[in-house]
């Protein structure tokens, strides 16, 4: 897709919030007081904006896809992320929190549960890491804070869980998928 009065207005590399390239281009559009600017992503043609501090929006999500995913996870572990990328720090923790229980049902928990029940599940049957417990234990702790507690969680709160998560899903599903056991 080609954008009308597109102008040269100085190179500029970015990762696009919507496809996830690492993409640059001198072609784009600017305000009238040259203070915004907006790019078209050279990949997928969408438009990223940049506000005169720099922001981006839409923001990128953090983290990496996971290969080996059940379809229902993948869905959860990126909407988690995407919702980092707009800001929507609370509500990451809170999906976060659901993520920990679907990745146990999926590995055989009895579903309706009590979320510590999940938790131990987890850690009890090996599939948290060795010194994993404390994370999976401060999964818990973010996840009751953003639940019961009138509090917002911060960018640092959701980017912390979404890293140990992306670890999780590869130790559990990516690695195993990547060497068959005989």
């Amino acid at each position: 897709m080609a954008w009308h009065n597109e102008n040269q207005i100085g190179s500029h590399k970015f990762r696009c919030g919507y496809c996830g390239n690492i993409v640059a281009t001198d072609r784009g559009f600017f305000d009238k007081n040259g203070s915004s600017k907006a790019y078209p992503c050279p990949h997928c043609s969408k438009l990223s904006f940049f506000d005169e501090s720099g922001n981006q929006t839409p923001g990128v999500a953090p983290g990496n896809d996971v290969g080996h995913l059940p379809k229902e996870l993948g869905s959860i572990y990126n909407e988690a992320r995407r919702c980092v990328s707009v800001n929507a720090f609370t509500a990451s923790v809170l999906v976060c929190r659901k993520l920990l229980m679907h990745i146990a049902v999926e590995q055989k928990a009895e579903p309706g549960k009590s979320f510590i029940f999940y938790v131990e599940y987890l850690a009890s049957s090996g599939f948290v890491p060795p010194n994993g417990k404390g994370w999976v234990d401060h999964i818990r702790k973010k996840g009751n804070e953003a639940t019961h507690e009138i509090v917002l969680m911060s960018a640092e709160d959701a980017n912390e869980l979404l890293a140990f998560f992306e670890m999780l899903l590869k130790f559990i599903y990516e690695f195993p998928a990547r060497v068959p056991i005989n």
